[in-house]
């Protein structure tokens, strides 16, 4: 497509969207009486509007029946969490047996590490990214220890190459083959929360597959942003929050994927709690567990209902569209969003910055944008006229063009302040 920086242009891009509607089912935080350019649904999606709703629908069966809520209510607290296997199982490309919500994201690691991280005197090491996301680095850390090792001899980490942002895949592939005796894991993240990199995650699952070696992911920067086929790629567990791309609200119920090849084992290491019990027999309160024999037996305990409700808001939000329906506008804002950032380095000298994030298919919605010159004037700028953004040290701005409801003129709008910025720097 041939894109052009002016107003008329981003109007007709969203006149032609059929994702536009979506944008009217969230509020916007106001900037002197319009909606803000909100560029960080990587970090904290917006609201829907029907979030309020299905808050009040569980505070009103709480007040109409008290603890008969469990089977009376409207949607019954009971079996709650089961609203969610289905509508993420669409998002993720999983069977709906391997998925479940439940907990927060580092707290689901843990738990999936317990059964999934199984060293041996031979095989103990793990494999991740280096400059994951700290808590993915402290939890990683902190089982590695636990199991009597020292993460300088446990953990290796794959960095960039000299000079580059981004990490090669066939430095992954070569540091699995290479260590692969005495690897028991391998663990990475979907998306690299810094520079926005889209690994190639069906790769390394058939590296891993071929080395006998488990493999997990933290989707966090991943889940309702790229396309995943977690079951078809013979990923063996996942991990993910729900506040960023899913729209969950701040501190939102995690999500988690167990591969069907993992269920209905009795003897697999695992934390148990009785929500993972099996169904008919879970309020005989048996003394011995006996799992059930999907991703639900990974539950501890009963559904966190009132932090779920806003999670199921957005999610029959996304059960109105499919993921290659916002894949496919994500990539022309994002192509549009990387044309106007082209446009107005070549027009101002002082816009000095770089996009670090690599072209497709290796990126969703996030560019991360290197600051060569002035780049914490330029966020706060950016913050005070309308435009929120995201900030990384040491010099690095993150920015996501979120398809359900991010438009061109978002995009446009953008470009105007970033204009105003470099034509007052002049």
């Amino acid at each position: 497509m041939q894109y052009e920086n002016s107003e008329e242009f981003a109007l007709k891009l969203d006149q032609e969207d059929k994702l536009h509607k979506f944008r009217g089912k969230f509020l916007f935080p106001q900037h002197k009486g319009q909606d803000v350019v909100y560029f960080t649904g990587n970090s904290l999606g917006l609201q829907p509007k029907s979030t309020e709703e299905y808050l009040k629908q569980e505070l009103s069966d709480w007040a109409n029946y008290g603890v008969e809520g469990h089977f009376e209510a409207k949607r019954p607290w009971v079996s709650y969490h089961e609203l969610f296997s289905e509508p993420l199982s669409k998002i993720v490309g999983a069977q709906a047996t391997e998925v479940v919500a439940m907990n927060g994201l580092t707290t689901n690691l843990h738990l999936l590490l317990a059964s999934f991280y199984r060293p041996t005197d031979k095989k103990f090491k793990i494999i991740c990214e280096a400059k994951a996301f700290p808590s993915d680095q402290y939890a990683l850390s902190s089982q590695v220890r636990f199991h009597g090792y020292d993460p300088k001899d446990a953990i290796i980490e794959i960095e960039p190459r000299q000079g580059e942002e981004m990490i090669s895949h066939d430095d992954i592939v070569k540091n699995i083959q290479e260590n692969a005796d005495e690897v028991a894991l391998v663990f990475w993240g979907g998306v690299n929360y810094y520079s926005g990199q889209v690994f190639d995650m069906k790769g390394i699952a058939e590296v891993c597959q071929k080395h006998d070696i488990m493999f997990g992911i933290d989707l966090a920067h991943a889940a309702g942003n790229v396309k995943l086929e977690l079951h078809d790629w013979g990923v063996d567990f996942a991990a993910w929050c729900s506040y960023k791309y899913l729209n969950s609200g701040p501190g939102g119920v995690s999500g988690v994927f167990v591969h069907s090849k993992h269920h209905g084992l009795k003897d697999i290491p695992r934390f148990e709690g009785w929500w993972g019990h099996n169904k008919k027999d879970r309020f005989k309160m048996e003394p011995e567990f006996d799992p059930i024999p999907t991703a639900e037996a990974w539950q501890l305990s009963n559904a966190p209902v009132f932090s779920m409700a806003p999670h199921l808001a957005s999610l029959d939000i996304f059960n109105e569209t499919n993921m290659d329906q916002l894949i496919h506008k994500q990539r022309l804002l994002v192509e549009y969003l990387e044309f106007i950032l082209a446009d107005i380095s070549k027009t101002y000298p002082k816009a000095a910055f770089k996009i670090i994030t690599p072209p497709k298919p290796n990126r969703g919605s996030q560019l991360s944008v290197l600051t060569l010159n002035d780049g914490r004037d330029l966020f706060e700028y950016l913050s005070k006229n309308g435009v929120i953004t995201d900030w990384r040290e040491p010099n690095v701005i993150r920015m996501a063009a979120v398809p359900l409801y991010n438009s061109f003129h978002d995009i446009w709008r953008f470009g105007r302040v970033l204009q105003d910025y470099y034509s007052i720097a002049e």
